[in-house]
């Protein structure tokens, strides 16, 4: 059906509608175009929507629109272009609110902190300014794009002259630095750490005591845990600002990847109040003893809980992925003391028989599985894992939508029998954006750094490819995202692996109708269409008429509905601000729990 005939269509489709619509309150929106994604009608001049039930009740011409709900108030938004919300279906907004949102920093070099001079700037104008005695959390070193040392409690103690106590959280996730003051906090007689936590360890000097590093989860929790109150004392307000921030983005749904039931009362809170921002999908540690208990959200079409979370291997930055080929062996590589492998299978979390095993746990329980894996290795070991689960559990040919997070090192007949067996992947373009300078040459040979995050090979192979941010590891910024794996460009402006871009019809998919695929919401949301959800973001310009080189520059996010109504976000802090905040104090310790790597 041609888009003139379906809109004349439209009053038919929409009469259903009329005798609900005498009772109920609705609103329509005219933009100068509104790009649907839903490929039977892909664009539209008004949409309508009710206010009661938060759904879009007619999308199309100005004149069809208004015939089937002819007593609706309309609003111009004269230049504004509309699209569907974003959809950023791989964050953790509690973590990220917490340790890059006021009163913390972020030091990340994609937010500025370029080198290690500019970290050291950051660390030593906050401890200046800053109230005397307040603890400091810093976020995001990133010893291998900004170049940095090892930040001992040497180094760091000359960074605060003050006497103050400050974390300086790796933005790996796997290891936080730390001053003497902090110390004095944790109590740790003459210096000297505890006993060594089961997986997590402390680094000292030769003389026993604390050189001011931990690493790994458990030691982690041990020095943040009691500095973190003290520095950050509204939790749920920290939250709430990273989704402030990802609703500045134009990101409208989204997941928390590291759920775990300490999260649970926050997550209430924010979706509690009159302007919450997002529609929040939480996937609960597998590791946590009641990781297969069901939960009940007094709303669950705000928050509610997707499925379960499991690791095959871990992080890019720091060599422990498990992949088929070696780091480069040079000066930036050993810098940053990547394990330069190849580790193959040594890089998994788990053995095959533990990921059976967790996989024979959950799956009969109809939960959603998802996977974090970065290396070639790890993704086929994941699929084998999960194609003997799906035989056994006699869920092949099935809707269930399991998915694969990351993915920089997968190949493409990889992703073709990820299609083949049903499970989705899910992309970070930021790996490629902020380091894909470095992975093609530096850190990688050009046959595989050039192609890492292999999205035209993902789409090719119909697996419903999405993008993602995985918060806080970088920005929620879907419009760069775009960008991006369109021109198939870096940060910096290079082209690495030029067969590895997308088309913009695809990149806009992978924001938006697959990540409400991959959520198992595409029914509500993802595409403006009757019976969705009226999740919306205004645009200063219609993305397909922009050069995609330019889209960043000029295509600007003015704001976003939620089910129909407009997100004031100022308003949003305040509600939160409101809520009691010690009441979700602890939710500090439950982000930290499951801290992790990219």
């Amino acid at each position: 059906m041609s888009r003139t005939s379906l809109l004349k269509a439209l009053p038919f489709f929409s009469l259903c509608f009329l005798s609900h619509l005498a009772a109920a309150e609705v609103q329509i929106l005219k933009a100068s175009t509104i790009i649907t994604m839903d490929e039977k009608n892909p664009r539209a001049e008004a949409i309508a929507f009710d206010t009661t039930t938060k759904k879009i009740i007619a999308v199309g011409s100005l004149k069809d629109v208004q015939a089937s709900a002819p007593k609706a108030t309309v609003k111009d938004l004269g230049s504004t272009v509309l699209m569907p919300g974003f959809i950023d279906p791989h964050n953790h907004p509690i973590l990220s609110g917490i340790t890059t949102q006021a009163p913390a920093y972020w030091i990340a070099p994609y937010v500025g902190a370029k080198s290690w001079s500019d970290v050291q700037a950051i660390i030593k104008k906050a401890d200046a300014e800053a109230p005397a005695g307040r603890p400091l959390v810093f976020n995001g070193l990133d010893r291998l794009l900004q170049q940095a040392p090892l930040p001992t409690r040497d180094v760091l103690d000359k960074l605060t002259p003050s006497g103050r106590a400050i974390i300086v959280v790796d933005n790996s996730g796997h290891a936080v630095y730390f001053n003497t003051a902090t110390i004095k906090i944790l109590g740790w007689k003459n210096q000297k750490p505890p006993v060594n936590p089961v997986g997590g360890s402390y680094g000292r000097y030769k003389d026993g005591t604390s050189n001011g590093i931990a690493n790994e989860s458990a030691a982690l929790m041990a020095v943040i845990g009691p500095i973190l109150p003290k520095a950050v004392p509204h939790i749920l307000l920290s939250s709430a600002k990273w989704y402030a921030y990802m609703a500045s983005m134009g990101i409208t749904s989204t997941s928390e990847h590291t759920y775990n039931t300490g999260m649970y009362k926050g997550y209430q809170a924010l979706a509690s109040v009159p302007d919450t921002p997002l529609r929040m999908h939480v996937y609960h540690m597998a590791i946590e003893p009641d990781a297969g208990a069901q939960v009940t959200w007094s709303d669950p079409s705000l928050v509610r809980k997707n499925g379960i979370k499991l690791w095959a291997d871990g992080s890019p930055w720091l060599g422990t992925v498990a992949q088929s080929f070696p780091y480069l062996e040079n000066a930036r590589t050993k810098q940053a003391e990547i394990i330069i492998g190849p580790l193959g299978e040594k890089g998994m979390n788990y053995t095959r028989l533990q990921l059976d095993q967790m996989l024979d746990k959950y799956a009969p329980m109809g939960y959603q599985m998802a996977f974090h894996c970065n290396g070639d290795v790890g993704f086929d070991v994941v699929l084998d894992a999960y194609e003997n689960a799906l035989n056994k559990y006699k869920l092949t040919g099935t809707d269930h939508r399991w998915r694969v997070e990351h993915l920089g090192a997968a190949r493409a007949d990889q992703f073709q029998r990820a299609e083949r067996l049903g499970v989705t992947v899910s992309l970070a373009p930021f790996q490629y954006i902020y380091w894909g300078d470095l992975l093609d040459g530096t850190m990688f040979a050009p046959e595989y750094g050039s192609q890492w995050q292999r999205a035209g090979d993902g789409v090719k192979m119909k697996t419903r490819t999405t993008f993602h941010n995985d918060g806080s590891v970088s920005p929620p910024d879907t419009l760069r995202n775009i960008q991006h794996m369109v021109t198939r460009t870096t940060d910096s402006g290079k082209v690495h692996g030029a067969n590895q871009a997308v088309t913009l019809d695809q990149a806009l998919k992978a924001s938006t109708i697959n990540g409400a695929y991959q959520l198992k919401r595409d029914k509500e949301i993802g595409s403006l269409e009757v019976g969705k959800y009226a999740d919306l973001v205004e645009l200063s310009a219609d993305i397909t008429a922009v050069k995609p080189n330019e889209i960043v520059e000029k295509v600007k996010v003015k704001g976003t509905w939620l089910g129909g109504k407009k997100i004031d976000t100022k308003k949003f802090l305040e509600q939160i601000t409101a809520i009691d905040p010690t009441q979700h104090q602890g939710m500090a310790d439950s982000a930290l729990k499951n801290a992790h790597s990219h």
